[in-house]
């Protein structure tokens, strides 16, 4: 007899309930890859039964406290992408924020960041990131978005290696700071990988939100009928593109920034981390940095003059700002004794912030250019997406 998979209307939705603290302690990023009952490997890892963890998960997700539930990507094997920093007049800079965060679907992360000191860097408020898909021209696609929103300058920032990507914020909950692990962190290189047509349309289909009715056993095969591929074939690319090392991780997103639909925050403050190392020793140090457990994102970046030619960049998050910083102070005295000089270093704190998946279609992108008004041809490559900062307001027209 098939369990019964809808959430009862009594199931706690709180992150603090002991059971839904279990399941997101390993939900959040401990799976990577494509798993086949995703559900069923949760229960597993958390030492409880599929059907509990289905219900938990269904009551959360409609409660508002898990954002989303989906397989992810590493877009940045998929598509160009950058961190882009905008400087934009104090007088648009909402109405910046609205644009990117609504009407960009190729921007993901859009927050409102700020120094406890004044830099060079400190009138660059305004930071996404951006994915662009293969094919068409990151500065042509920011000198767009740049004569919407009336930004003055902007500056690109590929990622060069990854060192640290994950999630686990309910995990991280309380952690030391200085807490790290045996060995130096990896290096994700962030080449471009050319997919068929067979593969784009498995993909598609994978990266797709969960509905809450989908949070059952065997969640694929609706997918699978979704993409006209029996589910066999379906699983077949799937983990071909797993192995390829273009699937990120099956995950669970919590609202992290903003206070949840039960009033709970999981994180308070979100802290960029910048440092300036000798050239040459930048894969060194992002390893040494990639160590840290506190750290979600840890990556090789150039910064360039705007911000202290800065190579290395870290994200952190924390619900004391006293103990997110003494986390970069452990960081700090980690790369002093491992021999690294740092040569310069700063903290861009996150205000206001939206986070949703960046779009990496190639066709979406072809559409969307046309409602833009604009030709898909007008923002076809022309070069790759170095570091770069414009002067921008140039419409591609």
């Amino acid at each position: 007899m098939a369990a019964n998979l809808s959430a009862s209307p009594g199931a706690p939705s709180t992150i603090s309930d002991p059971v839904n603290a279990r399941i997101l302690a390993v939900s959040e990023d401990r799976f990577s890859g494509f798993v086949n009952e995703p559900f069923a490997e949760i229960a597993f890892s958390a030492e409880l039964t599929e059907e509990v963890v289905i219900e938990r998960l269904r009551a959360m997700l409609s409660a508002g406290v898990i954002r989303r539930i989906r397989q992810t990507l590493m877009a940045t094997n998929l598509a160009s992408g950058a961190l882009v920093a905008w400087r934009v007049p104090s007088e648009r800079l909402d109405s910046a924020f609205n644009y990117m965060s609504r009407e960009d679907p190729f921007s993901g992360h859009v927050v409102i960041r700020s120094t406890d000191a004044e830099t060079t860097g400190s009138a660059y408020r305004l930071w996404t990131t951006l994915k662009v898909p293969q094919g068409f021209s990151m500065t042509g696609h920011c000198d767009f978005l740049a004569s919407q929103v009336g930004a003055e300058t902007y500056r690109i920032m590929p990622a060069k290696r990854l060192f640290t990507l994950g999630v686990g914020h309910v995990r991280r909950r309380g952690m030391e700071p200085g807490s790290r692990s045996e060995e130096p962190g990896r290096v994700l290189d962030t080449n471009v990988v050319e997919l068929s047509p067979l593969e784009w349309r498995v993909l598609t289909a994978l990266k797709r939100e969960f509905t809450v009715d989908e949070i059952r056993p065997d969640p694929w095969r609706s997918r699978a009928e979704e993409s006209g591929l029996p589910l066999e074939e379906f699983i077949r690319v799937a983990r071909s593109l797993s192995a390829r090392e273009v699937i990120g991780r099956f995950s669970t997103f919590l609202e992290h920034v903003k206070p949840s639909a039960t009033g709970e925050r999981v994180t308070r403050y979100n802290a960029l981390f910048h440092w300036r190392v000798p050239p040459g020793r930048e894969i060194q140090a992002g390893r040494e940095v990639g160590r840290h457990h506190i750290l979600t994102h840890a990556y090789w970046r150039e910064g360039g003059p705007e911000f202290g030619n800065v190579n290395i960049m870290a994200v952190a998050h924390g619900t004391d700002k006293d103990l997110v910083l003494a986390h970069k102070v452990a960081i700090d005295k980690h790369l002093e004794e491992a021999g690294i000089p740092v040569l310069y270093t700063n903290v861009f704190w996150g205000g206001r912030s939206e986070i949703k998946p960046s779009e990496i279609s190639p066709v979406e992108y072809a559409k969307w250019a046309t409602q833009a008004g604009l030709t898909p041809d007008e923002l076809r490559r022309t070069h790759g997406a170095s570091s770069t900062e414009r002067t921008a307001g140039l419409r591609l027209e």
